[in-house]
């Protein structure tokens, strides 16, 4: 049994889980080759997470607003990094002490912070919002409205499929096989889900292949045996359509067991936390992406605990060094691979939290986020978009606690994404249906 907060840490589904599709590995497809290789990495921080005090401008006149009306949650000296500048007009930000790691990255133009990004119908302002004269995001502040929101880019009704599974289908195509274009090490995810594309679910450092089976002579006459079976045709199509499914799905867990098999151990360490493990779970299937046939791949990595109504600085202590370092790590990782410039990461999260403290020492559910994007095709070093004014009740503030009105929607944040990955711009607004009722379709942030 779980709490309602436990339940949002653990996220949208269970992890490990197999979800069983139609897709079959092509040995003799799979040939190394030179071709253009990407892959896009998210890694949903579940609850909300507080980007107020992620990375916060350092100028006097902002850090002083800024200062004066964070309560308890204020970060000041020892708590806070050293300053970093903009490489568009030098201004200075800090980032949390403990994302140290991800403000070094930032200095060295691998890290990128797209600012106050949000589910959005259409452009919004205060007066608009309050008035109630434009369409709204349904249920908005909800944990589990806004998962979705940001996993589909559908902010206003219900989508079967996600818009990573939706750019999925239209990249499946370049891939020299039929193995999954979608791969999650966090459970099962709507974010992956397409009409053609199912998502995949893998637990860092197990396997997706059959559980019950060894290498003896008994053994292995009972897995072929129960593998004939699957080749008979039953007669009935449900079932023949579950046996076809079953029998792809055996075969591809083989090819990815047996890619891993032949690939040594990376030489980066990560960290032995949940993030980490995921992170070099990736890193290990992007090693291997040839003897796969792997031309694009998407990945879904998450890290919960970001629901902070109470006690959010001692939750940001032990939060952010995981983000962190993890982040680092990995970035290490493709630097290693000689991947740094294909394997873009990216931040997500359900939202933002109310710039004003709660009684508990948190903060309340709110809307506008700031996010992380880093790679070697990342233009680093710099801030996208705008932080909102730090005013309560202020033009960028939905009512009066700092719950700030997106300036970025997610179908811009996301199609800046797909774009580099390859998603021509004919098709974006497959991927994105809203995308149009916004002014830039590119925020500029990958090169």
């Amino acid at each position: 049994m779980f709490s309602r907060r436990g339940f949002i840490k653990i996220g949208a589904a269970s992890v490990g889980s197999l979800a069983l599709r139609p897709f079959g590995l092509l040995p003799a497809l799979a040939q190394s080759g030179s071709a253009e290789y990407r892959a896009l990495v998210c890694v949903f921080l579940f609850g909300g997470n507080d980007s107020n005090n992620m990375v916060i401008p350092f100028d006097d006149v902002n850090y002083k607003a800024y200062s004066s009306l964070r309560g308890n949650l204020v970060l000041s000296g020892a708590d806070l990094t050293n300053p970093v500048y903009a490489a568009t007009g030098g201004a200075p930000y800090v980032f949390h002490s403990d994302l140290s790691e991800l403000a070094s990255m930032f200095s060295n133009k691998d890290l990128a912070v797209v600012a106050n990004v949000g589910s959005l119908v259409q452009p919004t302002t205060r007066a608009q919002y309050l008035g109630q004269a434009t369409p709204l995001p349904v249920n908005l502040f909800s944990h589990s409205d806004q998962q979705v929101q940001w996993q589909t880019s559908i902010p206003a009704g219900n989508s079967p499929t996600g818009w990573a599974g939706r750019a999925a289908d239209l990249v499946a195509g370049q891939n020299l096989s039929q193995f999954p274009t979608f791969l999650s090490v966090a459970g099962n995810s709507l974010m992956g889900t397409g009409t053609t594309t199912q998502p995949v679910a893998l637990n860092p450092g197990q396997t997706l292949d059959l559980a019950g089976f060894n290498s003896s002579s008994a053994s292995q006459a009972r897995r072929a045996a129960f593998q004939n079976l699957l080749t008979l045709n039953t007669g009935v199509k449900l079932a023949q359509s579950a046996n076809n499914i079953m029998a792809d799905s055996i075969a591809d867990a083989q090819a990815l067991d047996n890619a891993l098999s032949k690939s040594s151990p990376l030489v980066t360490q990560f960290p032995k936390t949940s993030l980490g493990a995921q992170l070099a779970q990736v890193a290990q299937i992007i090693k291997v992406r040839d003897g796969l046939g792997m031309r694009r791949q998407i990945f879904f990595c998450a890290l919960g605990g970001f629901d902070t109504h109470t006690g959010e600085i001692l939750a940001h202590k032990t939060l952010y060094p995981q983000l962190s370092q993890a982040l680092a790590a990995f970035n290490n990782a493709m630097t290693e691979l000689g991947t740094q410039n294909e394997v873009t990461t990216f931040t997500e999260s359900d939202f933002s939290r109310t710039f004003q403290a709660t009684s508990g020492d948190g903060s309340d559910h709110a809307w506008g986020s700031h996010h992380l994007v880093m790679g070697g095709a990342i233009r680093g070093g710099d801030i996208y978009g705008k932080f909102p004014a730090f005013q309560l009740g202020g033009p960028d503030d939905a009512d009066t606690r700092g719950r700030w009105i997106p300036t970025i929607s997610v179908d811009q944040y996301g199609a800046t994404l797909c774009s580099w990955f390859g998603i021509d711009d004919s098709q974006l607004l497959n991927v994105f249906p809203n995308l149009a009722n916004f002014g830039s379709k590119n925020l500029g942030f990958l090169g």
